[in-house]
């Protein structure tokens, strides 16, 4: 891989060769894409404008970025099916690496593959890593002074820059103060993410459980567990209570 940082954004070449599809069309197949980090936390694939295999039109639409610069937007266009504002280029960028690229909006598109496997959300970030190992722990949540959890055999789920996740069997957990919630959300590295809410004496608190029934294969050990935000209950590990981290969750 080649890296290059202007600003505050980081561009990085990749292996991988990645496909996107729209009604059932292949838009872009290429073993080039780049990286770039448009924002801290994650990388944004941009293609090279030779491996587009459909219509990029302009519709007149520009987006103005401070570190990348003005932005042409184009409709992508699949032999009938048409994504509006699916793509833009940075025809004139400071950045050079990226005059030859496109950037399509990534949920315009019905399917992103890396290699041969789907992927959701967003690209991996090649500097992330997820770990996620058996503990004995003494793993106690609290809300509001009620005890809804307490187990001794955690999975810890360790992910770059969050806070350590504790996931639970559900028979160590008050399932009867738990409800489920409609709730859904995705994960590039686990997959689809159920959520419930705890009711405590008549006081609801939303959202504030998760877990994966089905996770990705990389993330198996988490499968039918479930987790609290750490951000908004009382943990205690090993009989410790533990400080609220501040997170974008929190």
């Amino acid at each position: 891989m080649t890296e290059t940082r202007r600003g505050h954004v980081k561009v990085e070449t990749s292996q991988k060769r990645v496909r996107a599809y729209l009604g059932g069309h292949l838009v872009a197949d290429t073993v080039r894409p780049v990286l770039v980090w448009e924002n801290p936390y994650y990388p944004t694939y941009y293609l090279p404008v030779a491996d587009v295999r459909v219509k990029l039109e302009p519709n007149g639409s520009t987006r103005h970025s401070t570190s990348r610069g003005d932005a042409t937007g184009y409709d992508v266009v699949a032999d009938g099916t048409t994504a509006t504002e699916a793509a833009l280029r940075y025809h004139d960028s400071s950045l050079l690496e990226l005059r030859d690229l496109v950037r399509l909006d990534w949920d315009a598109m019905d399917e992103w593959f890396e290699e041969d496997e789907p992927i959701y959300v967003h690209p991996r970030n090649p500097y992330s890593r997820v770990d996620i190992l058996a503990s004995s722990r003494h793993v106690r949540v609290e809300i509001d002074g009620v005890t809804v959890a307490d187990s001794h055999t955690p999975r810890i789920l360790f992910e770059t820059g969050l806070p350590a996740r504790y996931y639970l069997p559900m028979t160590d957990v008050r399932m009867d103060l738990l409800h489920s919630s409609d709730t859904r959300t995705r994960c590039p590295y686990k997959g689809t993410a159920e959520y419930w809410s705890v009711r405590i004496e008549g006081t609801d608190y939303p959202d504030y459980v998760w877990g994966y029934r089905t996770p990705l294969p990389e993330s198996q050990k988490v499968a039918g567990l479930v987790c609290f935000y750490s951000e908004k209950v009382d943990i205690y590990l090993d009989g410790e209570l533990q400080e609220r981290p501040r997170s974008p969750f929190a």
